[in-house]
């Protein structure tokens, strides 16, 4: 396993475009099969692109707002004693292995969006206080990105009545999707395993240390005894404690009607009132916001781009055309693993779940409905597919990457390997489950 991971490393390293580079190679790709399979025209083609490229500007802002709000309370005293605090418990690479991983683990299954950011800065500090080889860390804090947990959204509208498929398929509640016995054992086998494999991986001889020159010292500097009205308010605590307080109010009040729901938006209000109730003033939020800001450039810059080729394939219809091919293949017996491994595929043109039920979803419920396939396994065969790619997409490794100051190059031969792994254990499972019901 260790000579595997090794030649993959250095292959990614030798061969891996940057992530910025790779989207524009995907968008080619993309434009070519839709010239070639989809028997669409160039106009066309570009007309598709141009039509998708604006559809992630509403996900991309939260998904920059996620990172930057919760860049900035990491960086806040409170937070900072704590990560302290659980950094000084490891006191040896390995130590900081477990811990980065499980608690990265626990964070990404309670809510992608907080395991994102958390991860990022819990291997961030482990990486600033322990020798260890930094991209190695990132690497295992990533790895727990495929988990499906609450607020994996394919489920969660399959059991909302009056979903979009409810006609066809009904409502299939939680209780034998996300909450089924053998999908709460898959997720605790991914959790032991992805401990043993990165528990397994050997630090190279020269390990590549934190790049971190800067300090994360966000402290405003003390006013002077006459200072003006303008300098007084940006440094009193006023300002960000009724913007703070106001913010957990509405929380509150979510809470109080029922109507609290951990989605994005919620994510993002928690972290902004924390990080203003636990900021001293305005001037800290805003240098700790400055900081964050640079984080977030590959966002920013490629989310349009993997819009676009989500276009580019809706648009020439070569999602359908895939999935029908897929299916023309398949048997009741072969129908969940074949649905897992579709969807992945499809997850590395259209990193976006909800997008990606919306065309897929449909295609495959039908043919399950056809072939007599379990209505809920085929769903959380869709739902691990769609996650499962993720380990080596780098538009969802984005965030990560930004916090931690690393590219895609330096994590992805860690997790080409952990993809097989992972993906051995979640198809063997559709699979049990095909054999033994």
């Amino acid at each position: 396993m260790q000579a595997i991971t090794n030649v993959s490393v250095r292959l990614v390293h030798r061969y891996l475009p940057s992530a910025f580079v790779l989207a524009v190679m995907l968008t080619a790709i993309v434009f070519v099969l839709g010239m070639t399979v989809g028997g669409q025209s160039p106009m066309a083609m570009s007309a598709y692109w141009g039509g998708g490229f604006s559809s992630l500007f509403t996900f991309g802002m939260q998904m920059v707002l996620v990172l930057l709000t919760g860049y900035v309370l990491a960086l806040t005293p409170a937070v900072q004693a704590m990560l302290t605090g659980l950094t000084e418990r490891a006191s040896t690479p390995r130590q900081a292995m477990v811990i980065t991983i499980v608690m990265s683990f626990v964070c990404y299954y309670l809510n992608w969006g907080f395991g994102m950011v958390a991860g990022a800065i819990l291997a961030r500090e482990m990486g600033r206080r322990v020798a260890i080889h930094f991209p190695l860390i990132v690497a295992a804090a990533y790895g727990g990105e495929l988990v499906r947990g609450p607020s994996s959204s394919i489920p969660l509208v399959i059991a909302t009545p009056d979903h979009f498929m409810e006609d066809r398929i009904g409502i299939v509640p939680v209780s034998q999707t996300l909450y089924s016995g053998w999908n709460i054992a898959l997720t605790c086998l991914l959790l032991l395993l992805l401990v043993a494999f990165f528990m397994l991986q050997k630090q190279p001889e020269r390990i590549v240390r934190l790049d971190d020159a800067e300090d994360d010292d966000v402290q405003a500097p003390v006013l002077e005894k006459h200072a003006s009205f303008s300098d007084w308010i940006e440094n009193s605590r006023f300002p960000t404690l009724f913007l703070g307080a106001l913010a957990a109010l509405y929380l509150i009040g979510q809470a109080v009607t029922g109507q609290f729901n951990i989605d994005l938006n919620t994510v993002i209000i928690i972290f902004l009132a924390l990080g203003l109730l636990l900021h001293k003033n305005p001037a800290t939020y805003l240098k700790a916001a400055e900081k964050a800001v640079g984080a977030a450039r590959g966002i920013i810059v490629q989310f349009p781009l993997y819009a676009g080729i989500a276009g580019m394939m809706t648009g020439a219809g070569l999602v359908t055309q895939f999935s029908e091919a897929i299916i023309a293949i398949a048997t009741p017996a072969t129908f969940p693993l074949l649905t897992f491994l579709s969807a992945g595929i499809v997850n590395f043109f259209i990193p976006s779940g909800g997008g990606q039920w919306a065309i897929q979803g449909p295609i495959m419920m039908e043919a399950a409905a056809a072939l007599g396939a379990d209505p809920a396994q085929t769903i959380m065969a869709f739902t691990w597919g769609d996650g499962w790619t993720n380990q080596i997409q780098p538009f969802w490794a984005l965030p990560l990457l930004g916090v931690a100051g690393l590219s895609a190059r330096d994590i992805m031969g860690y997790l080409i390997v952990w993809l097989m792994i992972s993906g051995v254990a979640i198809g063997g499972t559709f699979v049990a489950l095909s054999v033994f019901g």
